[in-house]
């Protein structure tokens, strides 16, 4: 995107992310298998097996929906990690963490999966946030830090029940 607001004669400087989450493999290709393996460590939702609950049967109010799918909007491009000068995945954990957690069905596993996510990665090399609002700024889709206020929050609750 930004490749196109350049000046004839204009130096660029092309490098790889610098973060120990995402490791170069070679010239400017990194190693983003990290977010999967954050991901295993509980971005899904455990349910019984059986029949289907009807769609309308839980009721979600509109603003925790519309929270909920603000946070889904993340795809993971790993931008945020490049733009955070410690190289921090947090705003791509809280909001994956998020959009499960603001939803009934995630309510039973959101402490154990805010914990489980954020020691994974902070396991994995990826910097602590210092809320400059880098990754903010240069989220493609927009993504609020509010997500990481709402994870530290979920986190020291699990933390104090430990």
């Amino acid at each position: 995107i930004y490749m196109r607001r350049f000046k004839d004669g204009d130096t660029i400087t092309v490098e790889p992310w610098r973060s120990a989450g995402f490791p170069v493999i070679k010239d400017l290709m990194v190693d983003r298998s990290a977010y999967d393996k954050i991901m295993q460590a509980g971005g899904f939702v455990s349910v019984p097996t059986g029949a289907p609950q009807d769609a309308n049967a839980i009721l979600i109010p509109k603003t925790i929906a519309d929270e909920a799918m603000d946070a889904a909007t993340c795809i993971g491009c790993g931008a945020c990690v490049a733009a955070c000068k410690n190289g921090s995945a947090m705003l791509f954990v809280s909001a994956k963490v998020s959009q499960l957690n603001l939803l009934p069905q995630g309510k039973p596993e959101a402490l154990r999966r805010a914990k489980a996510m954020l020691s994974k990665m902070d396991e994995l090399g990826f910097g602590n946030c210092t809320n400059t609002r880098a990754c903010e700024a240069e989220c493609p889709k927009c993504v609020s830090i509010s997500n990481i206020a709402r994870l530290n929050r979920d986190f020291i609750k699990a933390k104090l029940k430990d």
